[in-house]
């Protein structure tokens, strides 16, 4: 990237004047896209108007737009919400409303509009586009402006950031707030789980999501329940008999409670609603269960975002001025959304206009062209609900194409590791497999820790945190004997290994072990599970994600401290091995300052910068400061090192303090995100195992010798993809354990404008245009 362009970041919006608004039903993490805007828009050179009550504001004008600075949108990461307000607006709907709001935008400079919302703000954001140059000239004819305003204002850019708690905007992966609302209801449900398997009760939770399902859908494959009813795929005719029986059968397998979820819009094949009532009276009359309904509401909209929402809409804030101040009179307005964890531009009306299609499509009772118009994400997640679900496990033991698989837990404790283990026990047995578990890792594998899991053994996991089959850091090599022993002795025929870094070296050692050990020639996949993010061939790792909620939810408490002392400067450390992934996105989700790591080596010069950096912020308002410092970032540089520094530095301007928040990073109840990855990341490993055992047979028994009979399971930009463990050896730094290129280095700029760095932003890797239809033939997205 040239110097030019480097230059053309931070003047690309001088002269330029861009209004944000919040409009429709709230959605946690709105705020932090709110903040993004701000900030980015003013370190580019531009003015930022906060249009306060969603388009009310924008019709009433006055004292509804006012001009942002950069400390107006401090504090506001972590809190609910939106901060500027949103209402319903009748008057926007109305010509003369707009022809209000227009004059109210051209008496200000404004051309630029970022709204965030869901599909009917944007539609209204688009209409008002479209009507922009009558309006100017109905506004110029009354006086209302003059003719050099309005040829100042020719022309009005807009970009839309999908706020929702639903996710039923078509073309985003997620919108903001869909992770927060899962949040919400996992808590919920989780509490639930407890009280009903004390009476052995049956619930029926009521989610929101009027005319989409994914809530419902999600949380159900989050907590394991019973049953799920969403609008867009409605039960079979007989379904009051077939939910009956999978209610006993799951009692009969030993289980205490039973939960069902409903989407507040369920239905039936004939459009008539299914409430939560109805499916209670059902249970009570037929089953004679104790059964209660809990109804969720409003609680799903509120409290603080996730680590996730907060991300994604700093990243979407980051993209969306950045396409307000490069767009023209002939871009189309645009939404800034995300696919697997890519920043793309997607016409607006072109989501809209399938957004609707799905609506019509339900409205007409196509319900398979529903669930296509709804993404891959979506079917993906229909399928593993249903094979978990609905899917009777074979009684028979002795069927000829029976495989034995064995799973195991290798490297540190991380959260989602046991809704992993689960899902891939129970496809295994849906498949007709015989599941083995390793209890300890690899060191059991050699010791013979081994049993035979039947169906109700992995009940309840998905849940709980830690490993519940014990997880040790033991490498193979040293006892392939035993290893190879036990293999022939348990007739293992595949391994599925999730874990971390040890999980992908310990791979690498059994393809070596292959040469002399014959027994070793069996397929194998690691699912990466660790809170440092750190398995090369994946761009996420279970467990990595509760580890970043768990800093966040600490770094939101210090700062609130910090606030009320005022003057005080935090450092804390955070795990992570050398890799700077949960430092990081940690300071992205919590506001800090800096966030020292490994891969962005930094000298004592760049210490002393921040120091003065933060001697200028306490003149501000914002007097405090927090900074992060991932563990092994530098071996002199130690947390005490840089404490003391700022100490010294910092005499008389602040204080400091120092948290190391150790291993409660590696605990905790998973989040639904790592619920959800670890449930799909299970069921793709073992059908891929189902496939290679068959492909292995060699004359009565299993011999697998190929690069990719020994591969990862990851998630790369927006596929889950198979990928040799081999393969993967040129792309690691084995000193350091962590992968060569990391996507998430790319994002470290945005954590130092957002802190107020006068810094470049590469605006190189930029999101371009795409189409919508295109989106969808890609490849299985999880």
């Amino acid at each position: 990237m040239t110097h030019e362009e480097h230059h053309a970041a931070k003047t690309l919006g001088i002269g330029k004047a861009i209004a944000v608004l919040t409009s429709g039903g709230d959605a946690q993490g709105m705020n932090a896209a709110v903040r993004a805007v701000v900030r980015v828009g003013i370190f580019t050179g531009a003015r930022v108007f906060f249009v306060h009550e969603g388009y009310q504001g924008l019709v009433d004008g006055g004292d509804h737009i006012r001009e942002a600075t950069w400390e107006s949108v401090s504090m506001m990461l972590q809190l609910g919400g939106t901060v500027i307000g949103s209402a319903r607006c009748k008057d926007f709907r109305e010509r003369e409303g707009r022809l209000r709001a227009a004059h109210n935008l051209v008496k200000r400079g404004i051309t630029n509009l970022c709204v965030i919302g869901g599909d009917g703000s944007l539609t209204g954001a688009d209409t008002f586009r479209s009507e922009w140059s009558d309006l100017l000239s109905d506004l110029q004819k009354a006086g209302k402006i003059t003719a050099e305003e309005a040829t100042k204002s020719s022309y009005l850019n807009i970009v839309g950031l999908v706020g929702s708690i639903d996710n039923d905007f078509c073309g985003t992966d997620m919108t903001i707030g869909t992770d927060s609302a899962l949040h919400r209801i996992i808590e919920i449900v989780d509490a639930i789980t407890t009280t009903a398997q004390s009476h052995q009760r049956t619930f029926v939770l009521e989610v929101m999501g009027r005319h989409c399902g994914y809530l419902a859908l999600v949380t159900s494959l989050s907590c394991g329940a019973d049953w799920v009813f969403i609008p867009e795929c409605p039960p079979d005719d007989d379904w009051e008999e077939h939910l009956c029986r999978r209610l006993s059968e799951t009692r009969t397998r030993g289980s205490r409670l039973n939960i069902i979820i409903v989407a507040e819009g369920a239905i039936d094949k004939n459009g008539k609603p299914i409430t939560s009532e109805d499916i209670k009276e059902l249970v009570v009359k037929r089953l004679g269960y104790d059964t209660r309904v809990t109804v969720l509401g409003h609680v799903q909209r509120g409290g603080t975002p996730s680590a996730f929402d907060r991300i994604l809409g700093s990243r979407m804030g980051v993209e969306a001025v950045m396409a307000l101040l490069e767009g023209t009179p002939d871009t189309p307005a645009c939404v800034v959304s995300l696919s697997g964890n890519q920043a793309v531009r997607l016409p607006l009306m072109e989501c809209v206009q399938v957004t609707k299609d799905v609506t019509k499509a339900m409205n007409d009772r196509k319900f398979d062209e529903a669930m296509k118009l709804r993404g891959r994400s979506f079917m993906n997640n229909w399928e593993v609900y249903k094979l978990l679900a609905h899917i009777r496990p074979p009684v028979s033991k002795t069927s000829a194409s029976m495989h034995t698989v064995a799973v195991m837990n290798v490297g540190a404790p991380a959260a989602g590791m046991n809704a992993a283990v689960r899902s891939t026990v129970r496809i295994g047995l849906i498949q007709g497999n015989r599941v083995l578990v390793v209890h300890d890792g690899f060191e059991g594998l050699a010791k013979g820790q081994i049993e035979e899991a039947g169906w109700s053994y992995v009940g309840g996991w998905t849940g709980q945190g830690g490993s519940k089959l014990g997880t040790k850091r033991t490498l193979p090599k040293k006892s392939f004997e035993q290893i190879s022993a036990n293999i022939t002795k348990f007739n293992i025929q595949g391994l599925i290994i999730i874990g971390g870094f040890e999980a992908y070296t310990g791979g690498l050692e059994l393809m070596e072990g292959r040469k002399q050990f014959d027994e070793l020639c069996i397929p194998f996949v690691v699912i990466p599970a660790t809170v440092s993010n750190n398995v090369p061939g994946s761009d996420f790792s279970v467990g990595a994600d509760t580890a970043l909620n768990t800093i966040c939810t600490t770094c939101d408490r210090i700062k609130q401290s910090a606030a009320g002392t005022k003057r005080r400067v935090f450092i804390i450390e955070t795990m992570g091995g050398y890799c700077g992934y949960l430092a990081t996105m940690a300071g992205l989700a919590a506001g800090a300052d800096a966030a020292y790591i490994f891969e962005e080596p930094f000298t004592i010069r760049d210490l002393q910068a921040n120091v003065e950096h933060l001697v200028q912020k306490m003149k501000t308002t914002v007097k405090r400061g927090l900074v992060l410092r991932n563990e092994k970032c530098n071996e002199n540089y130690t947390t005490d090192f840089i404490f003391n520094l700022y100490s010294e530095e910092g005499k008389g301007i602040f204080d400091s303090r120092k948290n190391v928040l150790g291993h409660m990073q590696q605990g905790g109840s998973p989040t639904p995100f790592d619920r959800n990855f670890a449930t799909k990341m299970g069921a793709k490993a073992m059908n891929w195992m189902s496939g290679k055992i068959k492909e292995s047979y060699r004359n009565g028994r299993i011999f697998a010798n190929t690069p990719d009979s020994g591969c990862v399971l990851g998630m790369r930009k927006r596929a889950l993809v198979f990928q040799p463990v081999t393969e993967l050896k040129d792309q690691t730094d084995f000193d350091h354990r962590i992968p060569k290129e990391q996507w998430w280095l790319k994002l470290r700029p945005i954590l130092k404008i957002l802190a107020k760095y006068e810094i470049d932003l590469d605006t190189t890797e930029h999101a371009h245009l795409e189409h919508i239809s295109r989106k969808r033939s890609g490849e299985t997205s999880i």
